[in-house]
């Protein structure tokens, strides 16, 4: 019998000699090969084998409103008739510029950026052109993106990542500079005393502290209030600024998750779900330290510029998607996203494994053990966690859930209870897998 070769399949065969590893992204990957997407509608998502599934990862939580939402859809085909880029500023870009600063409290000024990355590395840039002064602070695991200096310890390992009240800074990248090390001080996550005792033998040197109020690598794990404001304290008395990446996390709240706290940063990175499925990202902030990027001024601090920043079909899909994303919704959302952890945590109780679930706002994460984490090392997955987590995931993909792959999920708008109980199904069939293999 002739063995049928999947489209899958043989459209990796073909990527592999183009591209390194086969894929421009590695979060893609999957053994044997990755899935290729034929299209998405809602919350669904079908493969070019024809299969559907749940969309959970929704682009790695880009996509509030899931796939081909309408509003954006009509507003994207509307704008692309009229031209797609320009050497020329748009209303659109002014439109969506006020709508945001009118959203967040902090937003006294915006400027539009192409991704995460990119708005993470031009908060740090005009910290340091605003403050004068080279060096970072930021918690140790969390992601921002690809830039060396935000990148730093987001993959620490017991081996490498030193005392907990002296954490190493770590390269991701072979060949990071040492000089990039020697400029990012790490702290711990929720530790207000010994991310203040760190902090102080840096004072006068940082430009800024970056915080991610939810932050993905650490576990999913919300920011203590009494940690945000030693920070903001901190920040305060020595003259840096306290920056949020919310790249993810403004899903959260109206105004983001900063709402969640009686401090504002002095600058916000954003990206994902303000594109409105397209390529995004935006700082914004305090009106001074925003003006370092004034091309006006007699001395320009910051020059920044970018072929594709503010491109309007992004404007118009990032605009359309926030205005069908106010309070109601993101409350609602938020409040599936609770069900579903409740509906797991009951899944993991009645299959008898150790696991739990963090997360807040629409966002969470399956952690297999026996207590929540509260800091990247306790939430550490070593090889034999990893192995049952990998096993998880697999079940839930044949199953028909797409997930985030540290087990992670995000709640888009079209969803609803049956998706969050199908969920839970599929879980507690994952979890009696696990403890079928465990006995």
């Amino acid at each position: 019998m002739t063995q049928t070769v999947s489209r899958s399949a043989e459209l990796y065969e073909r990527a592999l000699k183009c591209m390194p590893g086969g894929v421009s992204r590695n979060a893609v990957l999957r053994r044997p090969h990755p899935f290729y997407a034929a299209r998405g509608e809602g919350c669904r998502v079908w493969d070019i084998e024809g299969v559907e599934r749940l969309d959970f990862a929704n682009n790695m939580a880009s996509l509030i409103h899931g796939h081909a939402h309408p509003a954006i859809v009509e507003a994207v085909s509307e704008q692309v008739r009229r031209g797609t880029a320009f050497t020329f500023a748009t209303e659109q870009e002014v439109d969506y510029a006020e709508y945001m600063c009118a959203r967040s409290l902090s937003f006294d000024k915006i400027r539009f950026v192409n991704s995460g990355t990119e708005a993470v590395m031009g908060c740090l840039k005009a910290a340091r052109a605003f403050t004068g002064r080279p060096m970072i602070a930021k918690v140790e695991g969390a992601y921002h993106g690809l830039y060396d200096y935000a990148e730093v310890s987001q993959t620490a390992k017991p081996e490498n990542w030193g005392e907990i009240d002296s954490p190493r800074s770590v390269p991701v990248t072979y060949g990071t500079p040492r000089s990039a090390l020697d400029d990012v001080v790490i702290i711990p996550f929720n530790d207000c005393e010994r991310a203040r005792s760190i902090l102080d033998r840096h004072a006068g040197n940082l430009a800024c502290v970056l915080i991610d109020p939810l932050p993905h690598r650490v576990g999913v794990i919300p920011a203590d209030a009494a940690f945000v404001q030693t920070l903001r304290d901190w920040c305060d008395r020595d003259g840096a600024l306290l920056v949020f990446d919310e790249v993810i996390t403004f899903r959260s709240s109206h105004g983001g998750a900063q709402d969640w706290f009686d401090v504002k940063p002095d600058l916000t990175s954003l990206g994902k779900m303000i594109g409105g499925g397209f390529p995004v990202g935006a700082l914004a902030g305090r009106a001074d330290v925003m003006d370092v990027l004034n091309p006006l001024a007699e001395k320009v601090l910051f020059p920044h510029s970018g072929t594709f920043s503010a491109n309007p079909v992004t404007m118009v899909a990032g605009h359309a998607a926030m205005r069908h994303f106010e309070a109601p919704e993101v409350l609602r959302v938020n409040a599936l996203a609770e069900q579903a952890r409740r509906q797991i945590a009951e899944a993991a109780a009645v299959a008898g494994v150790e696991a739990c679930v963090t997360g807040a706002g629409s966002m969470f994460r399956v952690h297999l053990k026996a207590e929540p984490p509260r800091d990247y090392r306790s939430g550490f997955v070593g090889p034999a966690e990893a192995a049952k987590v990998t096993t998880l995931l697999n079940h839930m993909f044949a199953n028909g859930i797409m997930m985030i792959n540290t087990c992670s999920a995000t709640i888009s708008t079209p969803m609803g209870q049956p998706e969050i109980d199908r969920l839970a199904e599929a879980m507690l069939g994952g979890f009696r897998l696990l403890a079928k293999e465990s006995s």
